[in-house]
């Protein structure tokens, strides 16, 4: 692992709001560091300026001096002045610096051969004493040549920078201190509601029901969409909670009736000895008993495998040819009792799974023979979009009756897994044809409803095709 990867390995591992606090550090240490050495760019620059055009001014003083064979001017304060010839002996010098030499041999030749020689003498950090800036230059006096060297101290202006250094570093300190403490509370207090929900999650994850969030009603913000975002996410899995309990309890009371009728059966047979017609009718009543558990658990596997869509496959089908497959197995049926079974769907083509639709469609016909009177009508019609949200062609797939129709009180469960209406209406059956009809309808995304027409009931398929 490389040093880089190591760092980030350890930064992702700090909380949230350590991260948060050392970004905001290190963002801010930038920003100071920029704006301080942009500062102090700027005040040196204007300080080495001043500085550099009192020492030109004394230098060209000197030349003027030293041409004319007469007494050095008097120069700004602090400065300093030497006459060399050409070998670096000194001719004139200001007291402080007469026996000092201040160009090095290399800079006497540069400034002999005419060259500007200009020189700091002495650093800024650390803190040197009788620090100088010079320049030197050579002047033709008396048919020779010298070498003007004029400095001036540098102390006012080292003396500046450093006192301007430290005031940059207490102020940026006392910036990234006080920036680091605002984005410590900043953060605290924005991640104090995430708290909360944390809280509240492992509150739930030891067995609290009935637990909601407390979000506040007059913010629009992240934090509070989450908030709202999770008190759904609990809507739903309380909502799922109580379906699958309910499921549980309506799938063991459904179960439990065919395996009490088969040991009833069982026992019957082996309380004394039976005659083959005997023992053959009590084999056609188990055989009918296990044929129901096995219609049971195949309506609830396949219950279980539409719970999503991705087990949805949409093809290309004609629908006059889905509908009519669909209810030619009901044909007889509807023969023996002497009922009108019609079928009026379109030619066109739809795109949809005819291996979850097919048998929806057989479920809501076998439901009306079964618990209908009259005449059964199938109808099948390819329509445009009904609402802005439904874009593209749906299809709508009615199955109606005649007879006493839903129960009122029936209506709004009708969908639910083992909802039963009264004896009247569903006599027989695991209660789970319209719950697989409304999942069929659902993975394809799409609606199923059942209403009361006045003359009977109906059921309609609403699906995007």
């Amino acid at each position: 692992m490389t040093r880089s990867a190591g760092l980030r390995a350890r930064f992702g591992r700090l909380p949230v709001v350590s991260r948060l606090v050392l970004a905001v550090a290190i963002t801010m240490s930038l920003v100071l560091a920029g704006t301080a050495g942009l500062v102090y760019w700027r005040v040196q620059t204007a300080l080495d300026r001043q500085l550099h055009d009192d020492l030109t001014a004394y230098r060209h003083s000197l030349d003027r001096a030293v041409r004319a064979d007469a007494a050095p001017p008097p120069g700004p304060s602090g400065s300093l002045y030497q006459v060399l010839d050409t070998r670096g002996r000194v001719l004139a010098a200001s007291d402080a610096v007469r026996h000092r030499p201040l160009l090095s041999a290399a800079e006497l030749d540069s400034a002999a051969h005419g060259h500007t020689v200009r020189r700091d003498v002495g650093s800024l950090l650390p803190i040197t004493p009788d620090t100088l800036r010079l320049q030197a230059r050579r002047v033709r006096a008396g048919g020779q040549n010298r070498v003007v060297v004029a400095a001036v101290r540098r102390g006012h202006r080292d003396e500046a920078l450093r006192e301007l250094l430290a005031q940059l570093a207490f102020a940026s300190v006392l910036a990234l201190i006080a920036a680091s403490f605002v984005g410590y509370r900043t953060a605290r207090a924005a991640l104090r509601p995430v708290e909360r929900y944390r809280i509240g999650a492992a509150t739930l994850a030891d067995g609290a029901q009935n637990l909601r969030l407390d979000v506040p009603a007059d913010r629009d913000d992240e934090i509070t969409r989450l908030g709202h975002t999770l008190n759904r996410m609990l809507d739903r899995l309380e909502a799922s909670a109580v379906r699958e309990r309910r499921f549980v309890a309506d799938a063991s009371h459904e179960l439990r009736t065919p395996l009490a009728l088969l040991r009833a059966e069982l026992d019957v047979a082996l309380h004394r000895p039976r005659s083959a017609e005997e023992l053959t009718g009590t084999l056609r009543a188990v055989e009918g008993e296990v044929q129901r558990l096995i219609d049971l658990s195949n309506a609830l596997l396949a219950l279980e495998e539409l719970g999503g869509t991705d087990h949805v496959v949409r093809a290309p089908v004609r629908l006059a040819d889905l509908v009519e497959a669909a209810v030619a197995p009901h044909l007889r049926t509807a023969g023996r009792d002497g009922r009108a079974l019609t079928v009026d769907a379109a030619g066109t083509t739809v795109e949809v799974d005819a291996r979850w639709l097919r048998p929806a469609i057989g479920n809501l016909v076998d439901n009306a023979l079964r618990h209908a009177r009259g005449p059964v009508r199938v109808t099948a019609e390819v329509r445009g979009p009904v609402t802005a949200e439904a874009r593209g062609p749906r299809l709508r797939l009615v199955v109606a009756d005649e007879g006493p129709g839903f129960p009122p009180e029936f209506l709004p469960r009708a969908f639910d897994r083992f909802a039963r209406a009264e004896a009247s209406r569903t006599s027989e059956g695991s209660g789970l044809g319209l719950a697989f009809v409304h999942a069929v309808a659902t993975a394809h995304g799409g609606s199923a409803r059942a209403e009361n027409t006045g003359r009977g009931a109906e059921v309609v398929l609403d699906l995007p095709c």
